[in-house]
Formats: structure tokens, C-alpha cells, sequence
């Protein structure tokens, strides 16, 4: 029979139709899918051996879920998708609050209407996107968005006693009924609301004033929060903590190539961007190591993370950065620089929570650092033997580099404008002697790097080894002599 043709509860009582849990549901068609091979969420990624089996356990047990972990961890993203394990349709009495069951009604409503219409009381269905409800906790949440109250409008309109259950307006939970209920950022929610929710985790009951209601809810509630000493805004008061049975803890990606993927993944662009910039490969891996190492870094507050919308943010910068220059040169394509990453600067500082010190170098100066940290980071990625650039016992190697710092040592400096032109940017770099050498012999790791991306390169990570003096301009970067200084040629 089709749903369309089932109006009435007589009509459901001769279809095939079986009541079942929320939580029953989506452990049904979770089995499905794992059956199937099918995945459980789309575009969730690096959290394939981690994150996701425990989230499939818990459906399994049937639990109520915690998303525990720092910002920009995907939790929300994970808690929306968990709609897609909810049947596509379910049957409600027509015009009932709280997704009445037809066979199990709970509300004053949905009872009387039963009782007056019998097998003709009309039935809804309910498509599974309708039964999602989030609420971002906030300390002005109160009992009565959550449960509810008595509504003396109602009551004026209906001419109804305060007594009677026909008074109530239920709040966001009981409206929630047969479906997934989550509440973001729950260290939020003040205490006393917290404790509010004991008695709906444990026995599914709500109390509304001086109602003596007993409604068993059907709601599969996940929870969303940043580690209890994340803030001093507040935390899970341990009561209600007991009453989850799964706290499942999120993490940031576990290398730079699954950042990469995130990142690229997420990044908006247009249909222009997309075909005339090109991104390299040593591009998008500073871009990613930059989060790393502001995620180690002793001037950023760790309790705080250092969210994935870093990445996204600062490459989209970089996208911006190289279009301007293309526009502004009349050019019809071009390549993100190394310079470039001085775009991504105002995504970087808009990102991090730093310590006092942090606060005292200033976020500006912070960003910098992270910058040449990352730069540094990835160097023995591409030139193998540069960790051992100081050590005496490897002339050889020395020697290699000490031939490009000899062009700077002669008294020349290199000034590499933000908004020179591709063939101006090639021909700068062109002119240091022995620099074009070094990289052909260097790691290429893609084809999108090229020689002169990998020329440039070289010249920001001899001056991240303080083999060099570097500069940092509003919109360009001088490099000078300053390797023979610390470093006495053999």
C-alpha cells in the first residue's frame, strides 16, 4: 500500500506498518548499510579507524552520544548527518506537537483525538529531515525551551482550566518526540538546566510545573562539547555526564595529507578560480603544516584548538591573493608563491586564542612565526640532506648550499615583490647563482611544484635556518647576507 494512501489509524492498522523506536530505527538501517559496505557519513574524513566505528557502536547499543573535542572537529557535522539512519517516512496523528505514535499516543491531544475518531482519526507522515532538531546551548536557555510550560493564551483561547493538560506548551525536547534531539556547546547550559534534563536521559519523563505527566520519549539525544577546561563559561556537571553512555572524542586530522584532503574538500571557489590558479603541492602542504605547528605552539592555548576552518580560510586567502595579482598584471593565469602565505595572515590571527605571552608578541607577529616554523618543518621534505646543513662532518653538503649563499655574501639582496609578474618572479630568482642547481637535485614530490616555486622555496627556508637575513614588508620579502656570520666557511 502507499504511504499516500494511508490516512486514517484504521487505514495503518491494515498496512504492514511497524511501530519501532528512533533508536531501534537507526540501528536497523545501520545494519543495512554495514551489511552493504555501505559508509554512515559523507565527506567525514580521517576519522574512518577512530571516531566513526565508536559512533557505530553506540547506535548499535543504543546509546545517547557526546561529541567531545575541540572546535572544528566536524561534531556538528557528524550529529546532522545521523538524520540519513532515520526511516524515510513515519506515521504522527495530524496536528500533533509531538510526533504522537498512533499506536502509542502520549499527548492530551493525540489521546483525545483517538479516543473521539477511533480507526478515522487522521495520520500524517513525517519525512525524516523534519524530525532533526538542534539547539545551540546558551546561558538564557531556560526550562521551558527545553520541556516546556503552561501557556495562559492557551488557556484564555480554549477556556480551558490551568489543571488541565490542554494548557500546555510543550518545549523543544518533547517536541523533538521520535526523532534526534542535539543540544551544541552543552558546558554552556547553565547548571541548574543541566539537571533539568537527569530525569529525561534516565526514564524519558518530563515535568512541566505541577503536571503529573509521565511521558515516555522516544528521542535520540546527542551532545556536543569542547573538553570541560576548554573555558571557564562552564562544564557537564558529572550527574548528567553519568546519564550519556557514550562520550566519543574527536580529534584534528593525523597528518597534513588528510588536512589536505579536508581542506580541499571544504574551500569555496569559483568556476574562474578553479581554472586560472593554479595551487602547488608545497603550497597546500604549508598551508596545512601552519595549523600543525599552531597547534604545538607554546604561544596558542591548546585548550583552545586550532580549528580546521584554519586551513580552509588561509587557502582561500592564497586563491584571493594570486587572483589579485593576475587581475593586476593582466594576466590570464598563475601559480601560488611562497610570498603568498602573507595572505593568509588575517585568516591565521583570526583563528588562534593565544596565551598572555602570545598576547604580548602579538597576533600579527605570532602568525609570522608560524609561518617560518612551517616552512622550516617541511624543508628535509624536499632538500633530504639540509638537516645536516651544520654539521661538520658533511662538507659536501655544506659546500652545496654555501654556493648560494655566496651570491648574498657578494653583497647582492633579493627582493621578491607580492604582485610581480610571472615572468618577473621567474627572472629575480634566475639571477642567484648556483640557487637553480640545488633544486634540480632537490625532491620535486609533484609535478605541480615547479623549479622556480622550489627556487623561491629554498631562499625562505635558508632564512628560517638563519643561513639568511630576511625581511618581511608590507608586501615583499628582502633576503640578504647573514649565513657567513654564524657560520665560518670550512
Amino acid at each position: 500500500m502507499n504511504l499516500n494512501d494511508i490516512l486514517t489509524l484504521g487505514q495503518l492498522k491494515k498496512s504492514s506498518y511497524t511501530s519501532l523506536t528512533v533508536k531501534e530505527e537507526m540501528r536497523n538501517n545501520l545494519i543495512e548499510r554495514l551489511k552493504k559496505g555501505m559508509p554512515v557519513f559523507d565527506d567525514i574524513i580521517g576519522y574512518e579507524q577512530t571516531v566513526i566505528p565508536q559512533i557505530e557502536r553506540a547506535i548499535l547499543a543504543g546509546h545517547n552520544i557526546n561529541f567531545l573535542g575541540l572546535r572544528g572537529q566536524a561534531k556538528t557535522r557528524m550529529a546532522r548527518q545521523l538524520v540519513s539512519l532515520l526511516d524515510k517516512f513515519i506515521p504522527v496523528v495530524k496536528g500533533s506537537e509531538i510526533n504522537d505514535d498512533p499506536y502509542q499516543p502520549l499527548s492530551f491531544y493525540a489521546k483525545n483525538k483517538i479516543a473521539e475518531f477511533g480507526d478515522e482519526t487522521p495520520i500524517e507522515w513525517v519525512e525524516r529531515s523534519e524530525r532533526y532538531t538542534e539547539k545551540l546551548a546558551t546561558p538564557d536557555v531556560n526550562i521551558a525551551d527545553l520541556v516546556g510550560d503552561v501557556d495562559p493564551i492557551k488557556a484564555a483561547n480554549l477556556k480551558l482550566n490551568y489543571s488541565d493538560e490542554g494548557v500546555i506548551h510543550f518545549g523543544i525536547i518533547p517536541r523533538s518526540n521520535r526523532g534526534i534531539f542535539v543540544i551544541n556547546e552543552l558546558p554552556d547550559l547553565q547548571p541548574r538546566i543541566q539537571v533539568a534534563l537527569f530525569n529525561i536521559l534516565q526514564e524519558g519523563d518530563i515535568q512541566i510545573r505541577g503536571f503529573k505527566l509521565r511521558f515516555p520519549l522516544d528521542v535520540q539525544f546527542v551532545f556536543t562539547a569542547n573538553p570541560e577546561d576548554y573555558t571557564n563559561r562552564g562544564a557537564i556537571i558529572t550527574p548528567l555526564k553519568d546519564r550519556i553512555q557514550s562520550q566519543i572524542f574527536t580529534h584534528y586530522p593525523n597528518s597534513i595529507e588528510i588536512g589536505r584532503t579536508i581542506t580541499r574538500q571544504e574551500v569555496k571557489l569559483t568556476d574562474a578560480q578553479k581554472a586560472q590558479i593554479h595551487m602547488p603541492l608545497l603550497i597546500e602542504q604549508l598551508i596545512e603544516q601552519i595549523a600543525v605547528e599552531a597547534r604545538s605552539s607554546e604561544f596558542v592555548d591548546e585548550k583552545s584548538g586550532v580549528s580546521a576552518r584554519l586551513p580552509i580560510s588561509a587557502y582561500e586567502s592564497i586563491i584571493g591573493a594570486v587572483e589579485r595579482r593576475i587581475l593586476l598584471n593582466g594576466e590570464k593565469k598563475g601559480s601560488a608563491r611562497i610570498g603568498d602565505l602573507l595572505a593568509a595572515i588575517p585568516a591565521i590571527v583570526g583563528k588562534i586564542e593565544m596565551v598572555y605571552e602570545g598576547e604580548q608578541e602579538g597576533a600579527v607577529s605570532i602568525a609570522h612565526k608560524l609561518i617560518s616554523s612551517a616552512i622550516r618543518s617541511l624543508a628535509p621534505r624536499y632538500f633530504q640532506d639540509f638537516a645536516e646543513i651544520q654539521n661538520k662532518k658533511s662538507p659536501e653538503v655544506r659546500e652545496k648550499y654555501l654556493k648560494v649563499s655566496q651570491w648574498f655574501e657578494n653583497g647582492n639582496e633579493l627582493t621578491l615583490e607580492s604582485d610581480i609578474s610571472e615572468k618577473e618572479y621567474v627572472s629575480t630568482l634566475v639571477k642567484i647563482n648556483g640557487l637553480k642547481k640545488v633544486v634540480a637535485n632537490s625532491i620535486k614530490a609533484d609535478s605541480s611544484n615547479t623549479d622556480e616555486l622550489l627556487m623561491e622555496y629554498l631562499v625562505h627556508v635558508l632564512a628560517a635556518y638563519s643561513m639568511l637575513d630576511k625581511k618581511v614588508m608590507e608586501s615583499s620579502f628582502i633576503f640578504q647576507d647573514y649565513f657567513s656570520s654564524i657560520m665560518p666557511k670550512a
